[in-house]
């Protein structure tokens, strides 16, 4: 078991574990915590209302003093930095809030961070947005400002030698709150009976949020720097998706359906994540959908 967390000073943990995990509430976060909690130490962003993490430490990263307070204590031999706001909407309504969060606390934790700890930053497939599929030297082409403060935050992090930049697709799996998260939001949706819309021209590399957990863990005990992609086997598209996961919960019901262009913020098309590199940590991992018949994936779905 892990060693308890102990007081030095107010505020101040001292821990044995090795690996430091900002952004415990993400979807990847979540997992990675519950899958390692050996060697990694979770911290959740303030207001955490969640039941499961509540015991976690929580960040203050607007506040340099308590990053610096954290590192004098404790040395990590990783940081996996997960930490973001993810809501695209929500960053389109509050640019200057979302750039704070996703640059602004990056910046100050890079300052405060310990020269010999390994630095992860776990990005996102946000960083690009006409179709296509891009690999680790494709041109980024945000098309949000959540994609934006991506590309921002990925060239601070690439600033401190041997750091690592991870994108990745679509994570899926459960949730803190049981309700975010694609998984646990259709569920709890659904199951309620509350209205539901998938956008249908979305198509993601979308794996499940265990199998991201345990490729993280191994990139961020290599050797490898700059920046990679975790992809997966295809794309999929978000009624594949849906459809996939209702039918995996034995759960029936309609739900609607719209085009990206219907939406009123920005919306990514077809992004699929590939890669130049060719190595045991390159390869694809399984896709949340399996191939089916379009037929099937397509079934319980209402087009409005």
């Amino acid at each position: 078991m892990a060693e308890p967390l102990k007081l030095n000073e107010p505020g101040l943990l001292i821990v044995t574990r090795s690996i430091f995990l900002f952004g415990a509430t993400s979807i990847l976060g979540f997992n990675l915590a519950r899958l390692f909690p050996e060697t990694i130490l979770p911290f959740v962003t303030p207001g955490n209302r969640a039941s499961t993490p509540s015991d976690w430490p929580i960040l203050s990263l607007g506040d340099f003093g308590w990053l610096e307070g954290l590192f004098r204590k404790n040395k990590p031999e990783i940081l996996l930095y997960c930490h973001a706001v993810c809501d695209v909407p929500k960053c389109e309504a509050a640019p200057a809030w979302a750039r704070e969060i996703n640059v602004e606390h990056l910046d100050r934790t890079l300052a405060a961070l310990p020269q010999f700890t390994r630095f992860v930053y776990i990005s996102s497939d946000h960083v690009f947005g006409g179709d296509g599929v891009y690999d680790e030297y494709s041109p980024r082409c945000p098309i949000s400002v959540y994609g934006r403060t991506r590309v921002e935050a990925e060239a601070l992090a690439l600033t401190r030698p041997s750091s690592l930049v991870i994108r990745v697709g679509l994570p899926i799996g459960a949730s803190p709150k049981g309700r975010t998260g694609h998984l646990d939001w259709l569920r709890y949706r659904m199951r309620r009976s509350l209205p539901v819309t998938i956008v249908y021209d979305e198509y993601r590399s979308a794996v499940w949020a265990g199998d991201l957990a345990h490729r993280v863990m191994q990139l961020a005990h290599s050797d490898r720097t700059g920046t990679c992609h975790v992809i997966a086997h295809r794309a999929v598209s978000r009624v594949e998706l849906a459809s996939y996961l209702l039918s995996l919960s034995r759960i029936s019901g309609d739900y609607r359906t719209e085009s990206r262009h219907e939406r009123a913020t920005p919306h990514l098309g077809r992004v699929e994540l590939a890669t130049r590199f060719d190595d045991e940590l390159s390869r694809p991992l399984r896709s949340v959908v399996p191939y089916l018949p379009e037929t099937e994936t397509a079934a319980s779905s209402t087009q409005q």
